[in-house]
């Protein structure tokens, strides 16, 4: 068996025909007419009135903060476990991030989240972990209650739904990404999501200069330059036509891993709605795991192991208790996930994982 890698891109020749037309077309590369369709595509598969693509995730959640006017002396509260750009946004923004615990769906627990808030906090960015929704209903009335801007980081959600509704689209504004581990990506690239016309304009002075529509140069508010290019649009929307195949290729991938480790009985998978769910990395969770990582490694499985706790981080390192995030993150194992993987080694890679718990 060749090597197994824990994530690599998928894309084939739509991508490079999309790519070949469009330079052959003339266009001018800069953000224009393809990126305006990547958009409205996105807008409408995920029910949102409107939507604005950027040039990453984190710089989406940075504009996100600075819509809602987010900035120095706030507070922004984060789950501990999380990608370490959902804090670094609000750092960017001027504003501090506030860690709270999660609960076992790695999800941002409402308790915590209710503990965590101070006269300080102005927003939540929730993050729907692997495309679950966990409590955002929940986390979502407590943000009405408090008047709080309710920020959802989808990053790894695009394709999944919470309650039949599109991840992403319950809080004021939603953050997608489209880097290359993503279901579908541009190798970089980050979207924003809102039904608020108003918040979609200053999104779009934001990352145009601050400049209104039309590109003239008449400044009428700070802003950057964090405009896309058609060049990579061209690509996404080849990757966007494969969408809705590579939501239900990643719902039975989980479903072969499930059926395939379901005996396992020191090996754990989260409780995943595959109605409603299309896992991002197929994750599990066992007792030393660095150990099993060795082992899958020397039989040419490649695996990472999840996202830490983010407050023991020498970047942060925050006293505090995060009991759930910290005992998850040290568990946690990525198997090998990219839409490119055959059943036969799926089947291998469990059939492994048997092995290694003597099953």
């Amino acid at each position: 068996m060749d090597f197994i890698m824990q994530m690599e891109p998928d894309y084939g020749a739509e991508e490079k025909k999309a790519v070949m037309d469009y330079l052959d077309s003339g266009g001018f590369i800069m953000e224009f007419k393809k990126t305006r369709e990547l958009e409205e595509a996105i807008a409408a598969y995920t029910g949102s009135k409107y939507c604005s693509i950027v040039q990453n995730g984190t710089i989406s959640l940075f504009l996100a903060l600075k819509a809602v006017e987010v900035g120095q002396d706030d507070e922004v509260i984060v789950p501990d476990y999380t990608m370490v750009a959902t804090p670094n946004a609000a750092v960017l923004a001027g504003a501090t991030p506030v860690f709270a615990d999660v609960d076992q769906t790695l999800n941002l627990d409402p308790e915590k989240l209710e503990a965590a808030i101070t006269k300080k906090t102005k927003a939540v960015i929730f993050v729907s972990i692997n495309g679950r929704g966990g409590q955002l209903d929940k986390v979502k009335a407590i943000c009405q209650a408090r008047q709080l801007h309710l920020i959802e980081d989808a990053a790894q959600s695009l394709g999944s739904r919470f309650q039949g509704q599109h991840l992403g689209t319950y809080g004021v504004i939603g953050s997608l990404s489209f880097s290359v581990p993503k279901i579908i990506t541009m190798g970089q690239g980050g979207a924003l999501l809102t039904n608020d016309e108003k918040l979609y304009q200053k999104i779009r002075k934001l990352k145009d200069f601050g400049r209104p529509e039309g590109g003239a140069d008449h400044y009428e508010e700070m802003g950057w330059n964090f405009k896309y290019t058609d060049l990579q649009s061209a690509f996404g929307l080849a990757q966007f036509a494969k969408l809705k195949g590579r939501v239900e290729r990643k719902k039975e991938m989980w479903r072969l891993y499930q059926e395939g480790l379901k005996d396992v009985s020191r090996v754990k998978m989260i409780a995943t709605d595959l109605t409603e769910v299309a896992p991002w990395f197929m994750e599990i969770f066992v007792p030393e795991r660095d150990k099993l990582q060795e082992f899958l490694k020397d039989n040419n499985i490649g695996s990472r192991p999840i996202y830490p706790a983010l407050h023991s981080q020498p970047v942060y390192h925050l006293a505090g208790s995060y009991p759930v995030s910290e005992k998850l993150s040290q568990e946690g194992l990525w198997l090998p996930s990219s839409t490119k993987l055959a059943d036969d080694q799926i089947k291998y890679i469990t059939a492994k994982i048997q092995e290694y718990y003597g099953q």
